[in-house]
């Protein structure tokens, strides 16, 4: 089956960010963001690699979204990744498939 990440509600808070445990990654931007859809072949085939072992939560993303702002996001997509709810790494905009999964080894 191949690997489906969804725009989660709006209920996330950063405290249940900062609140969770093992590896997480954060993907801001939007469904209509050219450059987030230009980026998902990278990042889908970088969490299928990486099998079910690390949560993605697609988080949308734009002014006077809190979530966003308390990770000073700026351009979409960004995808942030933590561990144990401590961000480890970012990358803004992944240009390939390696440097998804490189970051997802970091917290793996």
């Amino acid at each position: 089956m191949p690997y489906v990440a969804q725009f989660t509600p709006e209920t996330l808070t950063r405290a249940d960010v900062d609140a969770s445990r093992g590896p997480l990654v954060l993907e801001f931007g939007t469904p209509w963001c050219g450059w987030c859809s230009g980026a998902q072949p990278h990042v889908r085939a970088a969490f299928e690699q990486a099998g079910a072992a690390v949560p993605h939560v697609k988080v949308e993303d734009g002014p006077g979204r809190p979530l966003g702002r308390s990770f000073k996001v700026k351009l979409w997509p960004t995808l942030v990744f933590l561990r144990d709810g401590v961000e480890v790494e970012r990358l803004v905009r992944p240009r390939s498939a390696d440097d998804v999964a490189a970051a997802l080894q970091r917290i793996a």
